[in-house]
């Protein structure tokens, strides 16, 4: 009677023990999605800024500035052509990031998302802001150069003028160029890894 006693005993708490590291292991599944999920939300938070930024620009200060100072229609056109190529990209990656679905797809699919996404980012890193940066240049020198109803000549004083707007643009697409490039580097690897960890739940 007691042996019948202490293998019901036994096996009582072996089952307890197999329900607790199942529910300990759903556990760290959870931790590790919302870990990965959060990076996600943040690299679509960046997407959405980036392009709710350009739209302002396009659709609101430019237009504004064009309206109310003697700027030629030239100098505006460049810069708003500018701006809305640099919405290609950004609107091709929300586009991607929407079709990112933890609940619905494999690590394996999510994967493929992730390095599509990387190699537009990529892509995009290099020309999008250089050509940011040439529009505005290119804005700089009409404007402060070669435009007589504002009032300006090409003197000396102008050309040190375009030179240090230029130097500042660059400088300053490069400092934040930078920064968000390592935050979003960053994000992406918590992502990766991520997936990588919850891979293996799969299996």
């Amino acid at each position: 009677m007691e042996l019948d006693e202490l293998k019901t005993s036994w096996n009582a708490l072996d089952k307890r023990l197999a329900e607790t590291e199942i529910v300990n292991l759903r556990v760290v599944k959870e931790m590790i999605q919302q870990k990965t999920k959060s990076a996600y939300n943040g690299i679509v938070g960046q997407n959405l800024y980036s392009f709710v930024v350009n739209i302002l620009i396009i659709g609101v200060l430019f237009p504004y500035i064009y309206m109310n100072t003697p700027i030629r229609t030239i100098s505006f056109a460049i810069v708003e052509a500018m701006m809305i190529l640099g919405l290609i990209p950004i609107i091709w990656k929300l586009s991607l990031l929407s079709k990112f679905d933890m609940g619905g797809m494999s690590c394996n699919e999510l994967s493929r998302l992730v390095l599509r996404y990387k190699q537009i980012s990529h892509q995009q890193k290099y020309w999008g802001i250089a050509a940011v940066c040439l529009a505005m240049v290119a804005f700089y020198i009409i404007e402060l150069g070669f435009n007589p109803t504002a009032g300006y000549a090409f003197e000396a004083n102008r050309v040190l003028i375009v030179i240090g707007l230029t130097l500042f643009t660059f400088a300053m697409a490069f400092v934040l160029g930078l920064w968000q490039r390592r935050r979003h580097a960053q994000q992406m690897q918590e992502i990766e890894r991520g997936l990588e960890e919850l891979r293996e739940f799969e299996n």
